[in-house]
Protein backbone atom coordinates (compact mmCIF):
# COMPACT_ATOMS: atom_id res chain seq x y z
CA UNK A 1 0.00 0.00 0.00
CA UNK A 2 1.74 3.56 -1.05
CA UNK A 3 1.38 6.22 1.28
CA UNK A 4 -1.46 7.65 -0.92
CA UNK A 5 -3.84 4.79 -0.54
CA UNK A 6 -2.81 4.80 3.59
CA UNK A 7 -4.23 8.40 3.68
CA UNK A 8 -7.25 7.72 2.33
CA UNK A 9 -8.03 4.41 4.09
CA UNK A 10 -6.88 6.64 7.57
CA UNK A 11 -8.83 9.39 6.59
CA UNK A 12 -11.98 7.41 5.62
CA UNK A 13 -12.20 5.58 8.85
CA UNK A 14 -11.57 9.18 10.73
CA UNK A 15 -14.81 10.24 8.97
CA UNK A 16 -16.50 7.11 9.56
CA UNK A 17 -15.98 7.64 13.22
CA UNK A 18 -17.26 11.06 13.61
CA UNK A 19 -19.97 10.19 11.73
CA UNK A 20 -20.47 7.03 14.57
CA UNK A 21 -20.00 9.14 17.30
CA UNK A 22 -22.72 11.66 16.10
CA UNK A 23 -25.13 8.79 15.59
CA UNK A 24 -24.37 7.28 19.17
CA UNK A 25 -25.72 10.79 20.60
CA UNK A 26 -28.61 10.55 18.75
CA UNK A 27 -29.43 7.41 19.98
CA UNK A 28 -29.46 8.78 23.12
CA UNK A 29 -32.03 12.06 22.42
CA UNK A 30 -34.99 12.24 22.11
CA UNK A 31 -36.70 14.72 18.93
CA UNK A 32 -37.37 17.37 21.21
CA UNK A 33 -34.00 17.54 23.06
CA UNK A 34 -32.36 17.25 19.03
CA UNK A 35 -34.47 20.16 18.55
CA UNK A 36 -33.41 22.22 21.92
CA UNK A 37 -31.32 25.61 22.04
CA UNK A 38 -30.69 27.74 24.82
CA UNK A 39 -31.81 31.18 23.08
CA UNK A 40 -32.25 31.76 19.79
CA UNK A 41 -29.11 32.38 18.79
CA UNK A 42 -27.74 29.30 19.45
CA UNK A 43 -27.65 25.96 17.05
CA UNK A 44 -29.34 22.95 18.37
CA UNK A 45 -28.31 19.86 17.31
CA UNK A 46 -30.95 19.60 14.67
CA UNK A 47 -29.37 22.78 13.14
CA UNK A 48 -25.73 21.66 13.25
CA UNK A 49 -26.86 18.19 11.48
CA UNK A 50 -28.81 20.56 8.95
CA UNK A 51 -25.59 22.79 8.23
CA UNK A 52 -23.46 19.69 8.00
CA UNK A 53 -25.56 17.77 5.62
CA UNK A 54 -25.35 21.23 3.48
CA UNK A 55 -21.63 21.39 3.72
CA UNK A 56 -21.13 17.40 2.81
CA UNK A 57 -23.20 17.38 -0.21
CA UNK A 58 -21.84 20.76 -1.50
CA UNK A 59 -18.21 20.17 -0.79
CA UNK A 60 -18.58 16.57 -1.89
CA UNK A 61 -20.44 16.81 -5.04
CA UNK A 62 -18.41 16.95 -7.99
CA UNK A 63 -15.99 17.11 -5.42
CA UNK A 64 -12.67 16.76 -7.93
CA UNK A 65 -14.26 18.73 -10.99
CA UNK A 66 -16.37 21.37 -9.41
CA UNK A 67 -16.05 24.39 -6.75
CA UNK A 68 -17.14 23.29 -3.08
CA UNK A 69 -19.43 25.89 -2.45
CA UNK A 70 -22.52 25.24 -5.07
CA UNK A 71 -24.65 27.69 -6.33
CA UNK A 72 -27.34 25.93 -5.55
CA UNK A 73 -26.85 25.87 -1.66
CA UNK A 74 -28.48 28.28 0.49
CA UNK A 75 -26.13 28.28 3.57
CA UNK A 76 -28.43 30.68 5.78
CA UNK A 77 -31.33 28.40 5.38
CA UNK A 78 -29.23 25.74 7.47
CA UNK A 79 -29.59 27.62 10.14
CA UNK A 80 -33.59 28.17 10.19
CA UNK A 81 -36.44 25.60 10.23
CA UNK A 82 -34.64 22.08 10.86
CA UNK A 83 -36.87 18.98 10.02
CA UNK A 84 -38.92 18.10 12.98
CA UNK A 85 -37.90 14.38 13.47
CA UNK A 86 -34.89 12.54 14.35
CA UNK A 87 -36.12 10.61 11.50
CA UNK A 88 -35.79 13.31 9.03
CA UNK A 89 -32.45 14.30 10.55
CA UNK A 90 -31.07 11.27 9.92
CA UNK A 91 -32.21 11.17 6.47
CA UNK A 92 -30.31 14.39 5.61
CA UNK A 93 -27.61 13.23 7.93
CA UNK A 94 -27.03 9.80 5.87
CA UNK A 95 -27.35 11.14 2.78
CA UNK A 96 -24.51 13.61 3.24
CA UNK A 97 -21.99 11.28 4.42
CA UNK A 98 -23.08 8.97 1.82
CA UNK A 99 -22.15 11.34 -0.93
CA UNK A 100 -18.61 12.31 1.39
CA UNK A 101 -17.75 8.36 1.09
CA UNK A 102 -18.75 8.18 -2.59
CA UNK A 103 -16.20 11.10 -3.29
CA UNK A 104 -13.24 9.73 -1.36
CA UNK A 105 -14.08 6.19 -3.39
CA UNK A 106 -13.28 8.31 -6.47
CA UNK A 107 -10.14 9.94 -5.60
CA UNK A 108 -7.10 7.93 -7.27
CA UNK A 109 -3.10 8.31 -7.23
CA UNK A 110 -4.13 9.45 -11.06
CA UNK A 111 -5.99 12.44 -9.82
CA UNK A 112 -4.14 13.26 -6.99
CA UNK A 113 -2.63 16.52 -8.19
CA UNK A 114 -5.96 17.39 -9.66
CA UNK A 115 -6.25 21.38 -8.11
CA UNK A 116 -9.86 21.42 -5.71
CA UNK A 117 -11.58 24.66 -5.06
CA UNK A 118 -13.43 25.26 -2.17
CA UNK A 119 -14.85 28.99 -2.43
CA UNK A 120 -13.22 29.70 -5.32
CA UNK A 121 -9.40 29.12 -2.98
CA UNK A 122 -7.50 26.29 -4.79
CA UNK A 123 -6.76 22.90 -2.77
CA UNK A 124 -4.58 19.79 -3.46
CA UNK A 125 -7.29 16.57 -2.72
CA UNK A 126 -5.19 15.80 0.83
CA UNK A 127 -5.51 19.95 1.72
CA UNK A 128 -9.44 20.27 1.36
CA UNK A 129 -9.95 16.70 2.61
CA UNK A 130 -7.84 17.68 5.97
CA UNK A 131 -9.59 20.81 5.93
CA UNK A 132 -13.54 18.85 5.87
CA UNK A 133 -12.15 16.77 8.13
CA UNK A 134 -11.40 19.07 10.64
CA UNK A 135 -14.60 21.16 10.06
CA UNK A 136 -16.66 17.86 10.85
CA UNK A 137 -14.81 17.19 13.80
CA UNK A 138 -15.39 20.57 15.19
CA UNK A 139 -19.55 20.06 14.70
CA UNK A 140 -19.96 16.54 15.95
CA UNK A 141 -17.98 17.71 19.11
CA UNK A 142 -20.92 20.82 19.26
CA UNK A 143 -23.42 17.70 18.88
CA UNK A 144 -21.72 15.67 21.49
CA UNK A 145 -21.68 18.58 24.15
CA UNK A 146 -24.87 19.32 23.39
CA UNK A 147 -26.54 15.92 23.58
CA UNK A 148 -23.86 15.33 27.00
CA UNK A 149 -25.50 18.57 28.38
CA UNK A 150 -28.94 17.54 27.68
CA UNK A 151 -28.56 14.23 29.06
CA UNK A 152 -26.89 14.64 32.15
CA UNK A 153 -26.11 11.90 34.44
CA UNK A 154 -28.31 9.38 31.91
CA UNK A 155 -25.40 10.42 29.16
CA UNK A 156 -23.91 7.40 28.17
CA UNK A 157 -20.26 8.08 27.55
CA UNK A 158 -18.93 7.97 23.93
CA UNK A 159 -14.99 6.64 24.99
CA UNK A 160 -13.23 6.03 27.85
CA UNK A 161 -15.50 6.72 31.12
CA UNK A 162 -14.25 8.93 33.88
CA UNK A 163 -12.56 6.58 36.57
CA UNK A 164 -12.17 3.94 33.85
CA UNK A 165 -8.93 4.48 31.99
CA UNK A 166 -6.98 1.61 33.99
CA UNK A 167 -9.60 -0.86 33.02
CA UNK A 168 -9.71 0.29 29.97
CA UNK A 169 -5.92 -0.07 29.27
CA UNK A 170 -6.12 -3.56 30.73
CA UNK A 171 -8.39 -4.71 28.27
CA UNK A 172 -6.70 -3.10 25.20
CA UNK A 173 -3.16 -5.07 26.74
CA UNK A 174 -5.05 -8.40 26.59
Amino acid sequence: MNFFENYLQSVTSEFLRYKTLGEKVFEQLSDEEILWKQNNSDNSIAIIIKHLSGNLLSRWTDFLTEDGEKPWRNRDIEFKEPPATKDELLTIWAKGWECLFNALDSITVANLNTRVAIRNEAHTPIEAINRQLAHYANHIGQIIILGKMLKGEDWITLSVPKGGSEAFNRRMRT
